[in-house]
C-alpha cells in the first residue's frame, strides 16, 4: 500500500515536471519570422545584460526579462536577447472620437481626434474602465488590425482629422509604435496628442515629447497606498511626468477620475490640488471625472455628484483657475468659464461644444482674460 502510494506520488511528480518543462518550451519558443518582421519592433530603451536578459528602460519598473519572457506590461519580450515590442502596427482599437473625449478642453474645442490604442498596460488598477483591453495581453484581446503608422497618419489627412490620440490602453507599453507614428504625423502637418498614467521614464518621455501637442495625465490619487494598493503602481513617477511635460512646454490637463472611498477624501484632493498649483502652475485644468462601477470595483455605487462638486470647490479654492466636472452630462461644470469674470468661454453638453466664446487671441471677449491652451 506504500509502495502504491509512492508510486503515485511519483508519477503526479513527473506529470507537473512535464507541464512545467513544455510550459517553459512554450515561453521559450521563437516566434514566427513573419510576425518578427510585421508586429515586432526592437525596443529603443534597454540594456542587454551577460546572461541573455535585458533590462527594460521605457517605464519606471525597468524590468528584468529573461530569454523567451515578456516584461509587466506584457508587450516586451525578450527574443534571444533582444528586446522586441510585439504590438507594433497591430492595435486594438482605432477609432474617431472629439477631442473632448480625451479629455482636452483646451486644444483645439470641438475638433476630431483619431484614437488608437493596443493592449495591456503597465499599472493594474482595480477601477479600470478600459480593462477589457489595459488589462488582458494582445492573445487575450484576440481583435486587431494591420495597421502601419504611415497608414494611420494616412487615414487621418484623408478624413481630414487633424490630431491623432494614442489612448484607451497605456501608451508607455506601445513606445515605439506611438513614437513611430507621432513623427509621421508631426511632418504631415498633423497634431499628436496621448493620454496616459504619467509613468514613462524621463528619457523616453523627453524624446517623445518632442513630437507631442498635447498630453492628458491621470492623476489616479495622491498617496503611495492608493497607488500601491489599488494601482499597482507608485506615486512619485507620475509627479515627475507632470513636472516634465510643464518644463517642456507642451499643453498639458490632468484627469483626477474619483473613486468613493479610496481617493475622495477631501483633505487629500485639497493636497493634490495645492500641489498642482505650487508645482505646476493655476493654469492647468483639471478635471473630476465621475466613477461608475467596473473591472474589480463593481460592488462601489457611481461617484456622488455632490462629492465631484466638493472637489471643484476645493480646487477653486486652491487657486486653479480650470476645473471641470466630466461624466456628469449636462453639468454646468463640464464647461469651461473665465477664472477673472466667469463668462462661459465653452459650453459643453457631455462631449458636445454647444457655444465657443474665445476670440481670435485666445482671450476672453468679456474682461480681455488671456485663456492658455491651443485653439481653433
Amino acid at each position: 500500500m506504500n509502495f502504491r502510494k509512492a508510486l503515485i506520488m511519483m508519477a503526479a511528480i513527473l506529470v507537473a515536471a512535464a507541464v512545467i518543462l513544455f510550459n517553459l518550451n512554450d515561453r521559450l519558443e521563437a516566434p514566427d519570422p513573419e510576425d518578427i518582421e510585421q508586429y515586432y519592433r526592437e525596443t529603443m530603451y534597454y540594456q542587454e545584460l551577460e546572461d541573455g536578459s535585458v533590462q527594460c528602460e521605457i517605464c519606471f519598473r525597468e524590468c528584468i526579462i529573461p530569454l523567451g519572457e515578456v516584461g509587466f506590461c506584457r508587450n516586451r519580450r525578450n527574443v534571444g536577447g533582444t528586446l522586441y515590442n510585439i504590438v507594433h502596427n497591430r492595435p486594438s482599437a482605432v477609432q474617431r472620437d472629439p477631442v473632448e473625449k480625451e479629455p482636452q478642453h483646451h486644444f483645439l474645442p470641438g475638433s476630431e481626434i483619431l484614437c488608437i490604442g493596443t493592449a495591456s498596460c503597465n499599472f493594474r488598477c482595480k477601477f479600470c474602465q478600459n480593462w477589457s483591453l489595459s488589462q488582458q495581453s494582445i492573445d487575450e484581446v484576440g481583435r486587431t488590425r494591420d495597421l502601419t503608422p504611415e497608414e494611420a497618419v494616412q487615414r487621418a489627412v484623408d478624413a481630414g482629422i487633424p490630431t491623432i490620440s494614442f489612448t484607451y490602453n497605456e501608451p508607455t507599453v506601445f513606445y515605439e509604435y506611438m513614437y513611430e507614428t507621432a513623427k509621421i504625423a508631426q511632418e504631415e502637418g498633423l497634431n499628436v496628442i496621448f493620454h496616459s498614467n504619467g509613468s514613462m521614464n524621463p528619457a523616453p518621455l523627453r524624446d517623445l515629447l518632442q513630437h507631442v501637442d498635447a498630453v492628458t495625465i491621470d492623476l489616479k490619487g495622491f498617496s503611495d497606498e492608493f497607488y500601491s494598493d489599488v494601482s499597482g503602481a507608485e506615486l512619485e513617477p507620475v509627479l515627475q511626468t507632470l513636472r516634465i511635460i510643464r518644463e517642456e512646454g507642451v499643453w498639458l490637463e490632468i484627469v483626477n477620475l474619483v473613486v468613493p472611498t479610496y481617493n475622495d477624501d477631501p483633505g487629500e484632493i485639497r493636497e493634490m490640488c495645492a500641489w498642482i498649483y505650487n508645482e505646476l502652475g493655476p493654469q492647468v485644468p483639471l478635471h473630476f471625472s465621475r466613477f461608475f462601477p467596473a473591472y474589480q470595483l463593481t460592488d462601489l455605487s457611481p461617484t456622488p455628484v455632490e462629492t465631484l462638486e466638493e472637489a471643484h470647490r476645493i480646487a477653486r479654492e486652491e487657486g486653479l483657475s480650470y476645473v471641470s466636472i466630466g461624466n456628469v452630462p449636462g453639468h454646468e461644470y463640464n464647461s469651461t468659464f473665465c477664472p477673472e469674470c466667469d463668462l462661459q468661454l465653452i459650453g459643453r453638453y457631455h462631449f458636445t461644444v454647444t457655444a465657443y466664446r474665445i476670440d481670435d487671441e485666445g482671450r476672453c471677449p468679456e474682461c480681455g482674460e488671456e485663456i492658455p491652451g491651443v485653439w481653433q
